[in-house]
């Protein structure tokens, strides 16, 4: 009979007590101390996978940063060459930029 057939063994004293299951066997120092070299492995992994997550941080900010300098440099460029032509047709002498707040 397979395991899951058989019926569950009530083991009971003749008073009718019932008795404690045998207690499992203790682990060897072997199991021991694969079972720590497997936590230490565990936790180096999770450490790398972290320096692994902030090195994409940092290559995707490094990747950003030439993009976001470009497009700033092209917005004032385009800022100044109106301002420029602007002043060129005779149009307002001094330019105000409103900032609004809420």
């Amino acid at each position: 009979m397979d395991r899951e057939q058989r019926p569950p063994v009530l083991d009971m004293t003749p008073d009718g007590e019932f008795r404690d299951p045998p207690a499992p066997p203790r682990a060897g120092t072997l199991d021991r101390l694969l079972g720590r070299v497997g936590g230490i492995a565990l936790l180096v992994a999770l450490v790398a996978g972290g320096l692994v997550m902030a090195a994409l941080a940092v290559v995707f900010v490094g990747i950003l940063l030439p993009v976001l300098l470009v497009a700033g440099a092209i917005g004032a460029g385009s800022i100044w060459w109106r301002l420029r032509r602007l002043r060129r047709q005779g149009g307002a002498q001094a330019v105000r930029f409103m900032v609004i707040r809420r």
